[in-house]
Parts: structure tokens; C-alpha cells; sequence
């Protein structure tokens, strides 16, 4: 699988294990992601995200989704997107 930088972690909320991210590529529902940094590596599927607290089902480049994750991330770690090549 091919990994692409699709993003950045600019919040976490620790209690609900929710990530703020700011996109620099597209993110839709489905997707597979990655989260790599000094601390962190977690590989998941997107299930559902949002905008200002509305689901969307896809985020373009500039936007800012909150996404739920199965573990800790930090401010500044890398998000990645796969595709099958």
C-alpha cells in the first residue's frame, strides 16, 4: 500500500479520543488512515467524521475534520492516507 501525507493533528481531545485535523489532501469516509509521529502509530479506517460538528461523508484540502481514533495522538503528528497500487 503507497501512503500519502494527507494532513496534520492540530488538537486532541483526550477524554472523547477525538483528533482535529487539518487537511492538506481529501479524506472520505472508508478511507484507511495512518497517524505516524515521534510517539505515535496508529493505523485505522475512517468511520465517520465531521465539520464544525456536522457528518460528512468527504473533507477537501484546507478543511478541518474531527475524526474519532482508537488511540492517543499528538499536536503536529502526521496523518497518511493508503491506496492499492
Amino acid at each position: 500500500m503507497n501512503w500519502l501525507e494527507i494532513g496534520r493533528v492540530i488538537h486532541f481531545y483526550n477524554k472523547i479520543s477525538v483528533a482535529i485535523i487539518e487537511l492538506s489532501g481529501t479524506l472520505q469516509v472508508g478511507q484507511k488512515i495512518r497517524v505516524i509521529g515521534p510517539k505515535t502509530e496508529i493505523e485505522q479506517t475512517v468511520d465517520s467524521m465531521q465539520v464544525e460538528h456536522r457528518n460528512i461523508d468527504r473533507a477537501k484540502p484546507g478543511d478541518l475534520v474531527g475524526l474519532k481514533v482508537i488511540g492517543k495522538v499528538r499536536e503536529g503528528d502526521a496523518v497518511f492516507t493508503g491506496s492499492e497500487s
